[in-house]
């Protein structure tokens, strides 16, 4: 394993010689090189597992800044098109995983659900719109981190839960009932918040939720309760992996076809979207857990909380975005906060898991 530390060390340094040269093709084949090998590196270390896959998005999101012609189209077509039904398949797949047993957790622990959805659709678009009335970011892309922060949580939440050793029950509650109700909360905070400033169809946007969450959510419960019961356990746990393996890949897909569509502006914004997409996150794991705290809920719900309020749905974002014709612009804030809030989610749950509830 010192070996394959030596090898990242060279490959880094060998990334700012060669940019340093102005060999910044050969550079971004390296760099993309360094984060897939970081990412090999993680897969034989439990500890380090859960950053595997965002450090396989870095490599691929690094690709796509420097050869964006690879991912802009694809059999003809634009790859944006491809966003939403990679979406919807996804969100299927998570409503597969779904049981109506799930919303028990509204009986069992009602103000912790109702704290955390309040907590949820109170603190991020707050935090996005102090964001950015800090920063001069165009209207548009403006408008990208404040649907961050808009859009419910998403599944990545409860797998940083899980890792956490957290209230997993309230965290696959808070994630169903925050996403049921996106379709009506998101489109009324950005209208709240953008107002007249910017030309947005806001129901198209409740449809554009609906359509891309609820309705595949909705089929994918429906799915599961009359097809997939029947199936013999080997061909359930199969099918299961599929539509896992599909979900990661597309997520992935979506992240760079859309920083492909948005380089250029990308580039001349780049650090300082970075920036304010860490501040927007950590500041929303940060004020989830301290209000949860001043709300007398218990240690365990009060880091699922803090979870759930922090990662949210970037892909449900980039979606949006996407289909409001906004890819290269408003989408670019989601795509980064992605791989984002994946790093710094699992970077907490690992920090939290060695500590007691």
């Amino acid at each position: 394993m010192k070996n394959t530390i030596g090898i990242l060390g060279v490959l880094l340094v060998t990334f700012v010689v060669l940019t340093g040269w102005g060999a910044t093709s050969v550079a971004g084949i390296v760099l993309a090189l360094f984060w897939l090998g970081a990412a090999l590196y993680a897969r034989f270390f439990p500890t380090f597992q859960p950053f595997c896959y965002p450090l396989v998005v870095l490599g691929c999101v690094t690709t796509s800044m420097y050869f964006p012609g690879m991912y802009r189209v694809w059999f003809g077509q634009n790859t944006t098109d491809f966003v939403t039904p990679i979406l919807q398949v996804i969100m299927f797949g998570m409503g597969t995983q779904l049981a109506w047993k799930d919303f028990r957790q509204i009986a069992i622990q009602p103000w912790g659900v109702f704290i955390g959805v309040g907590l949820q659709f109170c603190v991020m678009p707050l935090v996005g719109f102090f964001i950015v009335s800090v920063f001069s970011f165009p209207k548009e892309v403006a408008a990208g981190i404040l649907l961050v922060g808009c859009v419910p949580s998403g599944i990545a939440s409860n797998v940083m839960n899980f890792l956490a050793r957290s209230n997993v029950a309230l965290s696959v509650t808070l994630t169903t009932v925050a996403t049921l109700l996106g379709p009506i909360l998101t489109p009324l905070w950005m209208k709240i918040l953008i107002g007249d400033t910017l030309e947005l169809d806001y129901t198209q946007m409740a449809w554009t939720i609906l359509n891309l969450v609820v309705l595949p959510i909705l089929a994918g419960l429906l799915v599961k309760s009359i097809f997939l019961s029947r199936l013999s356990e080997k061909a359930r746990i199969a099918f299961e992996r599929f539509l896992g393996f599909f979900s990661m890949v597309g997520l992935l897909l979506t992240i760079v076809f859309i920083n492909a569509a948005g380089r250029d502006a990308l580039l001349s914004i780049g650090f300082l979207l970075i920036l304010a997409c860490l501040l927007h996150n950590t500041l929303g794991y940060f004020l989830g857990y301290v209000l949860a705290k001043c709300c007398g809920l218990d240690e365990s719900s009060c880091r699922t909380v803090s979870i759930e309020v922090g990662m949210q749905n970037g892909g449900l974002a980039a979606g949006i975005a996407t289909q409001l014709g906004k890819a290269a612009t408003m989408g670019l804030a989601p795509a980064i906060c992605s791989p984002l809030m994946n790093i710094t989610g699992a970077s907490l749950a690992i920090w939290w898991r060695g500590r007691r509830s």
